[in-house]
């Protein structure tokens, strides 16, 4: 099974300049072959293969000696990411692969022959060991190492380790009961105000990081306009901006890392909506707020985390009616529009929170998935369900 670890490392003035130059090399041929494989294909009617885009490494590197100033393999592993983008985005998976800019966060990547000696990371090539604050321990071999820049100046180094083990199963029973589950199951209702609602009643407030940073960015964006293009002054200024919304995304990540985990470790089936979040980002009165919620993150972090504890992580159809549907009677309302936080059920009186009733939904239909081992939703353009009670 395969695990990322983050850490912070501080390269000395000679390695962040030997850093520099490998970042430029490896921007530069990713630009080159992007740019080439778009020729290609305009002549052609066919883009280039890893292979293709490899072979015109050591032609490259007499025309430019420069290139042979970074590690070897760093710059064929490039052509490596670049055929993945164009996988990536064929099928779907991603977008088209853009031009990187010298401008924003840098990054390398080393296949192999990286290793952690004490305190030190030792990277191949001329760069050597850099100072690595490991804050935590792993076991396993290390398989990729990514080294990168933000545009706070931060140097992180992102390691891929295998350590040999493969994911455990879910603990599946003989019935229908529970979902074929053991273990407890939740549905998860994400929102603005707060950022998921639980089907047993908890909700997690949005502590909205943007809001409480919103003064001190401000402040330090209207100083950053002040300053002269290309000037030093307005390069520190731009630090400094970059520092703020790096302490948010800290913050955020954070809170989203602690909220996912106390989610996986309580519960054995965790159902959540499949929503579109960059549709929803469209709606100009809420787009930003969305935004900066982070239900994508959430959920990412929650699948995951659900896999590497051998638990059932479902994703419920985005057009199933949760939040319209009395959690009691299944009887589902015409209208409710977003203003109305809670509802009376019209056929059987009974009283609903929003939020809390459309996470008992998603729940129950995440279990009539596990049960039926299907996906098609009982409520459909085609089919309905009956307005009856539970009981009956």
């Amino acid at each position: 099974m395969y695990k990322a670890y983050k850490y912070r490392i501080y390269p000395t003035p000679e390695q962040k300049v030997l850093l520099a130059q490998h970042f430029g090399n490896g921007r530069w041929f990713w630009n080159y072959a992007l740019n080439l494989c778009e020729q290609t294909y305009r002549e052609t009617g066919k883009g280039l293969t890893r292979n293709a885009i490899q072979k015109l490494l050591p032609e490259l590197k007499k025309e430019h000696e420069w290139l042979g100033l970074c590690y070897s393999q760093c710059l064929q592993v490039v052509a490596l990411n670049l055929s993945t983008a164009y996988k990536n985005f064929f099928e779907k998976r991603g977008g088209y692969p853009r031009y990187k800019s010298k401008k924003g966060r840098q990054s390398i990547q080393y296949p192999q022959n990286v290793k952690l000696e004490g305190d030190y990371l030792k990277l191949p090539g001329a760069v050597g060991k850099v100072y690595c604050r490991l804050t935590r321990q792993f076991e396993g071999t290390i398989k990729t190492t990514t080294i990168s820049l933000t545009s706070s100046g931060q140097y992180f180094a992102s390691i891929l380790v295998d350590d040999g083990k493969s994911p455990p199963a879910p603990l599946i029973k003989g019935g229908a009961e529970g979902g074929g589950i053991e273990g407890k199951a939740i549905g998860i209702d994400v929102g603005i105000t707060d950022i998921a609602v639980t089907s047993d009643g908890q909700k997690f407030s949005n502590p909205k990081w943007m809001a409480k940073h919103e003064k001190n960015r401000v402040r330090k964006e209207c100083k950053l306009a002040r300053k002269q293009n290309g000037s030093n002054r307005r390069n520190k200024a731009r630090k400094l901006v970059a520092k703020v919304h790096n302490r948010i995304a800290n913050c955020r990540s954070d809170f989203l890392h602690k909220l996912s985990r106390r989610i996986v470790d309580e519960n054995q089936v965790i159902c959540v909506e499949n929503l579109n979040v960059k549709a929803m980002t469209r709606n100009r009165k809420l787009s930003k707020a969305i935004s900066q919620v982070g239900w994508g993150m959430l959920c990412t972090m929650l699948k995951y985390k659900a896999e590497w504890e051998g638990k059932v992580y479902l994703e419920i159809d985005r057009f199933f009616p949760s939040s319209k549907t009395c959690s009691h009677c299944y009887h589902k309302v015409e209208e409710l529009p977003l203003n109305i936080r809670s509802w009376i059920c019209p056929k059987c009186n009974t009283h609903h929170d929003r939020d809390v009733n459309a996470a008992i939904n998603i729940r129950d239909e995440g279990l009539r998935i596990l049960a039926v081992g299907r996906t098609d939703t009982a409520q459909g353009r085609t089919v309905r369900l009956t307005s009856v009670s539970k009981g009956e």
